[in-house]
């Protein structure tokens, strides 16, 4: 079958489950997006008076029909409920809503959502093979469980912002919100395997993560050195530095009309290839690799910089030469290895829009899966899920 179509949705690996997202912002909605693109239905527990917080959380001032594009995009395929849980006849119906459910998640606060009646022991006396999912900034214990959990600030406390960029740059955060999107692909990965518990054993689980946790794990092949080697502290190259334990010429290099990146490549094959003579002394001595990482990244950006992308990528590519161009958005999309993928699907908003948005990054039996429809608006299928579940 072409990757284009679309396969039913009563065909895809989780179809039939049904999951309850009380989450807001990044990390919760994109664990219930993944569950969503692989078959689940979500639906969203939204406030009435505004909805999700994200609806105006703008990347920029691109907006869609008055909400955020991040919005609509981490939340396509969903369903949206609009309760008010301090309200007691609408906490009743996410009880009765709760009690037909496979999955419940929730990114409160620690403490907000006991204060709701709605933590993992409540819900269990509700339904007790439910698969209850938390996401919190830093846990559940210790001094930093107040903060608030956001991502550049989990970013902050975990050490990553001093591996990018080079050494005189100072601390770099990412350009993406990293802490909760790896948080949020935790928090799917906990969620199906307490499914596969749950169908094993007949019992549901308690599924919790944080971003911090995330964070730490995100940086577990460079803090498994620290750990091991004295806690001898990662260091960045000061020239076109990419990544903190990895030796020359392992790096991002300009060219007369571009940048090439270089990866794991022998110094004596680039010596002779790129016709550097000051490299053959390095060549024979792999220990000044990383040692001396500086120097040589200088000799080749010196060499490199006179001619173009292309020119560099005929010769290297056609020697097996681990390299690529450095691409911008322009040349990502436009390329033919892009559209191959199928990755951006058309959906409608609730206004008759067209959006263009990223599609499921997995394929399930060659195909990949296609959002049903658009974001919500607030209580979009209030009336329906009412009506359908009873509440």
């Amino acid at each position: 079958m072409p990757e284009s179509e679309s396969r039913p949705a009563e065909d895809l690996p989780l179809s039939g489950l049904l999951v309850i997202d009380l989450s807001q912002f990044l990390a919760g909605p994109y664990a219930s997006l993944r569950l969503q693109d692989l078959g689940a239905r979500v639906i969203k527990i939204e406030r009435p008076d505004g909805g999700d917080l994200t609806r105006r959380l703008y990347l920029s001032d691109t907006l869609i029909n008055g909400e955020s594009t991040l919005f609509h995009a981490i939340n396509r395929g969903k369903e949206s409920l609009a309760l008010d849980l301090k309200c007691p006849e609408d906490k009743q119906k996410l009880l009765s809503l709760v009690s037909q459910a496979d999955v419940f998640l929730q990114n409160f606060r620690p403490g907000v959502i006991e204060r709701l009646g709605l933590d993992y022991a409540s819900i269990k006396s509700v339904n007790d093979s439910i698969v209850y999912a938390s996401i919190s900034g830093y846990g559940t214990h210790g001094p930093w469980v107040k903060y608030p959990g956001q991502d550049l600030l989990a970013q902050a406390r975990s050490g990553v912002m001093w591996l990018n960029g080079s050494d005189a740059d100072g601390p770099v955060p990412f350009g993406l919100a990293v802490a909760d999107m790896f948080a949020g692909a935790n928090t799917a990965q906990g969620i199906l395997a307490a499914l596969v518990k749950r169908g094993i054993r007949g019992r549901g689980s308690h599924i919790e993560t944080s971003l911090i946790e995330a964070m730490s794990d995100f940086q577990f092949e460079v803090l498994a050195t620290y750990l091991n080697d004295g806690g001898r502290a990662p260091r960045r190259a000061r020239y076109r530095s990419a990544h903190v334990g990895l030796a020359a010429p392992y790096g991002v290099y300009e060219t007369a009309d571009g940048f090439l990146a270089i990866a794991m490549t022998p110094l004596g094959r680039l010596a002779d290839l790129l016709e550097i003579e000051a490299l053959i002394p390095y060549a024979e001595r792999p220990d000044s690799w990383f040692v001396e990482r500086d120097g040589i990244k200088n000799i080749l950006s010196e060499r490199l910089r006179h001619q173009s992308t292309a020119h560099w990528l005929e010769i290297l590519e056609r020697e097996d030469i681990w390299c690529a161009r450095v691409a911008d958005w322009s040349d990502f999309l436009g390329s033919e290895g892009f559209k191959a993928l199928d990755m951006v699907q058309k959906l409608h908003d609730h206004a008759g829009g067209e959006l263009s948005l990223m599609r499921c990054p997995i394929r399930v039996d060659g195909i990949r899966p296609r959002s049903r429809h658009a974001a919500p608006q607030i209580g979009q299928h209030s009336a329906d899920i009412i009506a359908e579940f009873g509440l």
